[in-house]
């Protein structure tokens, strides 16, 4: 055994917890903004048809899936003095910020000219995503072989994914029309030079913070042909593959929607009345005051309520999926991280699929169902990926041989067809029930048909992956069984 598997299974410090961690607040700056506003950002800002926009969503997306199995198999094949997985978080940290610009600017280039431009920068975006955040999401399974300690690590981690959500869904429409003057074109531009600048400074410092201690011996190394094999017949893995697919779909499409939902659904004097009762305007009028008062008069929030709604809306719902997250470990010790994923995950859909019953003065409900939602989600959130870490150990301890990056390519293809798919059916929906985004006011048929999507549409892939859950065969008890076996071999091999 080389010296960094003695320490396989040694407790990560708080610093290097925290440090892997900005390595996902930094992609999700761009990740969350492709699954919220990319339909809204092609179909209003770049006013490219919802048609084309789903065409370039899905082929964009579904290019960048089918590049993380080579991405994975060259990840498990790298050989650094920095290890496999860290060396990609310094290499892609500032290609993945400049492309994140190209791909939210607007360059006039024609109709025909600008479909082209948003394809090739969304796949390039997507590329470049697989090349930064499939090493990274593989570097978690070789911190540490302790799966206690990847629990903890993945609530550190999606806390930092919880802030980057709490940033785009509450903070980025604001803030396009705040850095734009009211001007969207520029205000995305604006913000998303921003999130480049602080995202590759994340990376960097992920980079610096962290150290691969499992390292493969020399009789666990394969070729690729065994890699593959042992791939296809690992069930479990086969399980969180689909798994992963129908949440990105759901999480695609829901998200994607919301929007829509509060500009063409909701009532804006409903959202207005909602604002003024719980005390958001009168807040907002005594900051803007504040801002005013020090000179900074370009800071104001904006006064669109459906702006405003949706920002809140999104705020309630992540606070508590934070919330949630703080009980995923404890739960996820005690019974196991299937049992608690599968459950949580179908309380979370009953939650969404009550917002088919609420009508557009329904405020009050609407926010009380994403409240719920997001608490029940949020337990969910940390367990998909520590699960997916638990897969590769599954391979190692039954075929004695670990492909990390491959394992985790998988996933991540996963949650890129998921969001392709999603995003796309995000885009063909409103295309298919009539949406024109030069159109102040939508039909009833759009209005009826995003109330009917976020809900009941939206439900159906997780529902799904609640019944995926019965063939998952990592139970606690196997769980404890597979860690106390891989530790055995390793001791043994030192």
């Amino acid at each position: 055994m080389t010296p960094a598997n003695q320490s396989a299974t040694e407790k990560l410090s708080v610093v290097e917890k925290i440090g892997y961690s900005l390595g996902d607040l930094a992609a999700n700056l761009i990740f969350q903004t492709l699954l919220t506003f990319i339909a809204f950002f092609y179909t209003d800002v770049y006013k490219i048809p919802a048609n084309a926009a789903a065409t370039i969503i899905f082929i964009g997306g579904l290019t960048g899936a089918c590049f993380n199995p080579l991405m994975g198999l060259l990840a498990d094949r790298t050989v650094t003095r920095w290890g496999k997985f860290r060396p990609w978080l310094l290499w892609t940290a500032v290609p993945f910020g400049l492309i994140a610009i190209l791909a939210f600017s607007t360059p006039n280039l024609g109709d025909n000219g600008k479909i082209i431009y948003a394809t090739l920068t969304y796949i390039m975006l997507m590329l470049v995503y697989s090349a930064n955040n499939l090493p990274y999401s593989a570097l978690s399974g070789v911190l540490t072989g302790s799966m206690e300690e990847r629990n903890s690590l993945s609530s550190y981690r999606f806390v930092a994914v919880m802030i980057a959500q709490l940033i785009i869904q509450v903070l980025l429409l604001p803030l396009v029309l705040i850095l734009g003057g009211g001007d969207k074109v520029a205000g995305f531009r604006n913000t998303m030079i921003i999130f480049a600048v602080a995202g590759t400074i994340f990376f960097l410092i992920a980079f610096v913070t962290t150290r691969e201690r499992i390292v493969p011996t020399a009789a666990q190394r394969s070729s690729i042909r065994q890699d593959i094999t042992d791939l296809i017949g690992n069930k479990p893995w086969v399980v969180m593959l689909l798994l992963t697919i129908l949440v990105f779909i759901t999480l695609a499409l829901k998200g994607g929607l919301y929007i829509y939902y509060f500009k063409n659904y909701l009532s804006q004097d409903a959202l207005t009345a909602f604002l003024k009762d719980i005390g958001f305007v009168s807040f907002i009028d005594h900051l803007n005051n504040a801002l005013i008062s020090i000179g900074l008069t370009r800071f104001q929030w904006p006064e669109d309520p459906a702006t405003s709604a949706f920002s809140l809306f999104n705020g309630g719902g992540i606070v508590c999926m934070i919330i949630g997250i703080g009980f995923s470990k404890p739960l996820a010790d005690r019974f196991g991280k299937r049992d608690v994923f599968g459950a949580a995950l179908l309380v979370s859909t009953l939650f969404m699929l009550a917002f088919f019953f609420y009508g557009p003065a329904s405020i009050g409900l609407v926010f009380a169902s994403q409240i719920m939602h997001g608490f029940f989600y949020g337990i969910t959130i940390p367990l998909l990926w520590a699960m997916i870490a638990d897969v590769a150990d599954y391979s190692e301890w039954k075929n004695n041989r670990r492909a990390t990056a491959l394992m985790f390519s998988a996933m991540i293809f996963g949650l890129k067809a998921g969001l392709s798919i999603g995003s796309a059916l995000v885009a063909g929906l409103l295309s298919g029930y009539g949406y024109d985004g030069a159109q102040a006011v939508q039909p009833e048929s759009v209005a009826n048909g995003i109330r009917l999507s976020i809900s009941v549409y939206a439900s159906i892939p997780f529902l799904l992956g609640v019944a995926l859950l019965c063939w998952y065969e990592i139970n606690k008890a196997t769980e404890r069984r597979i860690e106390l076996d891989l530790l055995a071999r390793r001791a043994a091999t030192n």
